[in-house]
């Protein structure tokens, strides 16, 4: 079977992007890693599907490149520009992802502002926080952020039996000036480091709000920059695990870097 694909990348987070308004595309998990494979596919975290929906302007159908399904916040932004691409939106969109609903608004600059749900809660595990942003992530402030084993102490956290059976993000996060963060990700269903990550920049933006930093916080990655503006709330109780977030955005660009067709 030959199908059509796009590639895209958001900070270095790469996608396989395919139009699926017609319904008729379906991978099996095993298809899926096989698209992703950086040596025997495309190659890319993730794949996603787009496909049409009577209520809103798009549905999003986002994989890791393990198969398993969850919100990518990077995704999500790459997604606006393809449809933008497709001529589903012109410059604001609403579409339906893994965790529910979500708004986005494409600007001339290229630069795609993505709406993320509400957060209630904060967890504290020690120094460290977790945090759901649609993708669960757990969050460490470290010092020496260029020289971090990010893949050896990820993998750790990610399959450590707090987290089991579905694991977790993991984020480590380098408190700059200027209200700024350099953050670097391992991504469970990737099983590696990524060069950004969308919803894990944005938990470790709340968590830094947590130690002072205000929004907007400006976001370094490995792949590029990001910012993340946000509202905090107190959900009744003084502690940070009551820290509640909400009218959240994820900011950042989108590019197509190429298409063409694949043979599954």
């Amino acid at each position: 079977m030959r199908i059509h694909f796009y590639k895209y990348q958001a900070t270095g987070n790469d996608f396989v992007v395919i139009d699926n308004r017609e319904g008729k595309i379906v991978f099996s998990r095993e298809q899926i890693s096989r698209v992703c494979d950086r040596r025997f596919g495309v190659g890319a975290d993730g794949l996603m599907l787009i496909e049409q929906d009577p209520q809103v302007n798009f549905n999003l159908h986002y994989f890791n490149s393990d198969g398993s399904q969850s919100l990518c916040g990077n995704g999500s932004r790459a997604a606006v520009k393809f449809a933008s691409h497709l001529g589903m939106i012109n410059g604001k969109a609403t579409f339906n992802a893994y965790d529910g609903g979500h708004v986005a608004e494409l600007f001339p600059s290229g630069i795609v502002k993505f709406k993320l749900n509400n957060v209630s809660r904060v967890v504290q595990h020690g120094d460290d926080h977790f945090i759901n942003t649609g993708s669960p992530h757990y969050i460490r402030f470290v010092s020496d952020i260029q020289h971090y084993p990010v893949v050896e102490e990820g993998r750790k956290i990610r399959y450590s039996d707090a987290f089991k059976p579905g694991g977790t993000n993991v984020n480590f996060v380098a408190l700059e000036a200027d209200n700024t963060i350099f953050v670097r990700t391992y991504e469970r269903g990737v099983e590696d480091e990524t060069l950004s990550c969308g919803t894990g920049v944005t938990a470790a933006a709340l968590a830094a709000s947590l130690r002072g930093y205000r929004s907007p916080v400006r976001i370094k990655t490995l792949g590029g920059e990001l910012s993340v503006d946000f509202e905090k709330s107190q959900t009744g109780h003084p502690d940070a695990q009551s820290a509640g977030f909400q009218e959240i955005f994820l900011s950042g660009p989108a590019k197509m870097v190429f298409e063409g067709d694949l043979e599954l």
